[in-house]
């Protein structure tokens, strides 16, 4: 199917990192105040899935949460650029989205929260970013730009829906589809069944997270070594041969430096199908991670 070159650029928006850094790295922080009160309500679920958050017509959402007798949910809409908490007795209160530090957000959603009679404590340190600063002192990061914001959701909305149907070939152990506001990633990630081993000095949080061998893909608006948007692709425990895998697109390769592989976002808004780009990059790096890993393929594919 063809698409006219207007509507792609609706669908698959440039989304360049240097124009919108700043905002990216306030609206991470943001979702991380969001994702810790998440994390302080909800019991844990293998591999930290309990905290995510999940792609909506309109933005991301937490998904209710119990406190007490009743339950909340927290969704980000990047249409109408709020932050809105609805509680399941009716009540509610709606935060505007707008450029302000993180330390100014951080206490308007507690004071709303309190409003609500919700009271929760987290912690306010960043979690996986360098030189963290903790929310109520964070006066660095004060940027939104609602046309950048609304942009990286409306890729966000076409990823899901191709990790989805990608998701949907395995009958194995896989994850949902979801946000980890820790890395700003979306993500779908596939088990052999099998435990991997303990990876020394781990973290509690690697630690649970790659427990059991998996092969996992994903999205983020880049950084560091990987300078712009990107697709990824990874097998933890690496099989050997992995990194010299023939894989697809061509245009796809193997970075050193996240030992992984990588799709640039612009090669795929840039291709006659992007949906087509995308779904060769997820199947040919799984197919090549669980061939190389001697996954049992016939127990867990369709």
């Amino acid at each position: 199917m063809s698409i006219d070159k207007d509507n792609k650029d609706n669908i698959w928006p440039a989304l360049p990192l240097a124009e919108w850094a700043d905002t990216c790295a306030t609206l991470h922080m943001w979702m991380q105040i969001v994702g810790k009160i998440e994390l302080a309500q909800t019991p844990l679920v293998n591999h930290w899935w309990n905290t995510t958050l999940y792609v909506t017509s309109r933005g991301l959402t937490t998904f209710p949460m119990p406190y007490q007798e009743r339950t909340f949910q927290m969704d980000f809409d990047f249409i109408d650029h709020t932050l809105s908490i609805k509680c399941s007795d009716g009540s509610g209160r709606t935060i505007a989205l707008r450029s302000r530090s993180v330390a100014e957000f951080y206490s308007e959603v507690m004071s709303a929260l309190g409003e609500l009679g919700i009271t929760i404590k987290i912690w306010t340190l960043p979690s996986e970013v360098p030189d963290p600063i903790p929310f109520e002192q964070d006066r660095t990061h004060a940027s939104y730009d609602p046309d950048y914001a609304n942009r990286f959701w409306r890729i966000l909305v076409q990823v899901d829906r191709l990790f989805k149907e990608f998701r949907a070939r395995f009958i194995g152990k896989v994850s949902p589809v979801h946000f980890f506001w820790g890395g700003l990633d979306m993500a779908v990630t596939r088990f052999s069944g099998r435990k991997a081993p303990e990876r020394e000095g781990a973290d509690s949080i690697t630690r649970e997270g790659y427990s059991h061998e998996v092969i996992s893909h994903g999205f983020w608006p880049g950084g560091g070594a990987i300078k712009d948007a990107a697709f990824y692709a990874y097998s933890a425990p690496e099989p050997a041969g992995f990194s010299e895998a023939s894989i697809k697109p061509a245009e796809a390769f193997y970075s050193q430096d996240t030992k992984g592989f990588v799709l640039f976002y612009d090669e795929v808004r840039n291709a006659a199908s992007p949906d087509e780009m995308v779904m060769e990059f997820l199947q040919s790096t799984y197919d090549a991670g669980a061939t190389l890993a001697k996954w049992d393929r016939s127990a867990l594919e369709r």
